[in-house]
């Protein structure tokens, strides 16, 4: 198991990074207008509409930039407790918790695409 997650280990770099700056850029944004920018009136209210919303969702740059919401952020909070795991001493159980902790982030990732795909 430790030499599957050592082969895998440029892909789930790859995928915490965009994680991070998925979570840096996008989710930032998103939270600043729906968090404070709707409730204080800076945005108007119907900007956050269903129509709207299914609009962003059926469109195809819209799909992926949903997909890139779902999946990302669940690679980089696995790499991040697979992390904290170590460091608080789990370095024997590593492999095994880095596979549950990928295997969670692979279930989640896939559910995300079923998801976005019956949009």
């Amino acid at each position: 198991m430790k030499q599957l997650l050592i082969v895998l280990e440029p892909v789930i770099w790859f995928m915490f990074g965009q994680g991070i700056m998925i979570g840096t850029i996008l989710l930032t944004g998103w939270l600043i207008v729906v968090g404070v920018g709707v409730p204080m009136g800076i945005f108007p209210a119907d900007a956050l509409a269903y129509e709207r919303m299914h609009m962003l969702g059926s469109n195809v740059i819209g799909r992926v930039v949903l997909l890139g919401l779902i999946v990302l952020p669940l690679w980089k909070g696995a790499h991040h407790l697979r992390s904290l795991a170590v460091d608080f001493g789990g370095g024997d159980r590593d492999a095994i918790v880095g596979s549950l902790l990928y295997l969670i982030a692979i279930v989640g990732s896939l559910l995300g695409i079923v998801a976005v795909i019956r949009l």
